[in-house]
């Protein structure tokens, strides 16, 4: 049993397909999604054993890809990391720019180094990232770049660095989307609400333990989202299909964007998700009780 992407096979064959926090959530779903449907996918992250563990599972269904242990927040290293790729396959088709991170927190009480590193790694290593691609292949080449934001468009209480930073990306993924169309290469991005991702059980604290599971109440479909269904908009946005769209954001949020919390949102399971993954697994905070 592979992957059971909706586009057709060998939408990818012959591209390369850099994608970042590859290592694991939605950017190991998205490496599988595209390995599945013929691309080379370069994964890239921090810790070399996540990669080295995808890769395997890439591997085992018979995709060839490559790795790149490297932190995107180093300029150096995204440049040294984005030359070994053209050295080695001659063009980038895509990228992916997915890696991020953060950390719960009200703004009183987030220093500066915190609020620097949350803000490094979800628009700074972004920009490395992108402007490496650009500058080294796709300038020449034409190419399509998604970058990663989130539901922050009414603010991000709780977690304001992370919210300055996407809109940040937002805003770079327009400008770019204007400064870089003479060359052929279109940049877009896809807004995720709440997924039900490994990232889940890496919150530590009790009060956000406890708020996970009861995140759907505030979505109008009742759920939260899959890996896949995030994958699948990233996929579509990278492929020819797309070809007359850049500039864009797609929001993956079930409707919790346009929830102004005045109508009512009654329970109900009439939304059905899309479980394209074949290796996904639910978070265990959301499939146990005692994990809460």
């Amino acid at each position: 049993m592979g992957y059971r992407s909706v586009f057709a096979p060998g939408s990818f064959a012959g591209r390369t397909i850099l994608v970042t926090g590859a290592g694991s959530g939605i950017g190991r779903c998205t490496a599988h999604e595209l390995a599945s449907l013929g691309a080379h996918v370069v994964l890239v992250g921090r810790k070399e054993e996540k990669l080295a563990r995808v890769a395997g599972e890439l591997a085992a269904e018979g995709h060839a890809s490559s790795q790149h242990a490297v932190d995107i927040r180093d300029e150096a290293a995204v440049r040294d990391m984005v030359a070994a790729v053209v050295q080695a396959h001659g063009r980038i088709h895509g990228l992916v720019n997915n890696a991020g991170g953060q950390f719960p927190s009200p703004l009183a009480l987030i220093s500066k180094k915190g609020f620097d590193a949350v803000v490094a790694t979800n628009l700074t290593g972004g920009f490395l990232v992108a402007r490496e691609v650009f500058t080294q292949s796709m300038c020449d080449h034409g190419g399509a770049i998604v970058n990663m934001l989130a539901d922050a468009w009414n603010g991000m209480p709780g977690m304001g660095h992370s919210g300055a930073a996407r809109a940040g990306m937002f805003n770079l993924t327009q400008t770019a989307a204007v400064e870089w169309s003479s060359s052929g290469v279109r940049v877009n991005a896809v807004a995720p609400g709440w997924v039900a991702s490994s990232g889940l059980d890496t919150y530590k604290d009790p009060a956000v333990r406890a708020l996970i599971p009861t995140l759907r109440q505030q979505v109008p479909l009742h759920r939260l989202a899959t890996e896949a269904e995030v994958s699948g908009a990233i996929v579509f946005l990278l492929s020819d299909v797309a070809a007359f769209i850049t500039g864009e954001v797609i929001r993956i949020d079930g409707g919790a964007s346009c929830n102004t919390k005045a109508f009512p949102m009654p329970d109900h399971s009439n939304s059905k998700p899309y479980d394209g993954f074949h290796l996904a697994a639910a978070p265990r905070i959301l499939d146990d009780p005692k994990e809460q």
